[in-house]
């Protein structure tokens, strides 16, 4: 195969020793942090591919891909901090007594998540992936069985099986669109699996890249690709741009 014309893995370089190591996905009780990153910056973990490190951990990630659906992290984590102190994220079963919390006090769950939005609806999506988890009994699920899960989409998925699981799946996301659109390597209406296999084709990286190459991403784009025109002052990617 000869070499593709869509250079990500220089990208994917370019971005890291600008932002350097991401540390995703964030755990509110970890406490690590990046200074300088842009919104949140707590509960990251550069570097360190041990994450998660226990099942709470793992579920925390999972509840956090739902909550973080249509909104910012900073507001995720607001969410998270606001379960934590209901129930304590580091003790005992996590799943389990998210699961009884649900069931009985679905008030405080609501109010809790607020700062996350459209809470009556992820409500009943946390419903149905606490089930879906608990279902597994420790268990890798496959892409079809996360998939079938009312309330999880393509990102979604993906960011469960990247980030909780440790699985070679490509994170596509609305400021990857962004950027990769700006540079010509993809177009505005293409799908999101059309996107992802576009990704998985042409960047050479295992799990620990595609988490990184997704927090870079991120990054990048809350300096260039938060307000239209999109990438406009963008001069770091610049070069990479096809005509």
């Amino acid at each position: 195969m000869g070499k593709s014309r869509y250079k990500l893995n220089e990208i994917y370089e370019k971005l890291l020793d600008a932002y350097s190591y991401q540390g995703w996905w964030p755990i509110i009780n970890y406490k690590g942090e990046i200074p300088n990153k842009k919104g949140s910056i707590k509960g990251y973990h550069p570097n360190d591919y041990d994450f998660p490190r226990d099942n709470n951990e793992q579920f925390e990630i999972i509840i956090g891909t739902i909550l973080t659906q249509n909104t910012s992290w900073l507001s995720v984590e607001k969410s998270l901090n606001n379960l934590n102190k209901i129930i304590d994220f580091t003790e005992g079963n996590l799943s389990l007594k998210f699961k009884e919390l649900l069931e009985t006090e679905e008030d405080l769950v609501k109010n809790a998540i607020k700062p996350a939005g459209y809470y009556n609806q992820k409500f009943v999506y946390l419903k149905n992936i606490t089930d879906f988890y608990i279902s597994l009994d420790g268990r890798k699920p496959g892409r079809s069985e996360v998939l079938s899960v009312k309330g999880v989409g393509n990102e979604t998925a993906d960011s469960i099986l990247l980030y909780a699981y440790g699985m070679h799946e490509f994170v596509v996301d609305t400021y990857t669109r962004r950027i990769f659109v700006n540079l010509n390597y993809i177009d505005k209406k293409d799908s999101y699996i059309k996107i992802k296999k576009f990704f998985q084709h042409n960047f050479n990286g295992g799990v620990n890249e595609y988490q990184e190459f997704h927090g870079l991403i991120v990054e990048h784009a809350k300096h260039y690709y938060s307000k239209k025109p999109y990438g406009v002052d963008d001069k770091l990617l610049e070069e990479y741009k096809l005509n």
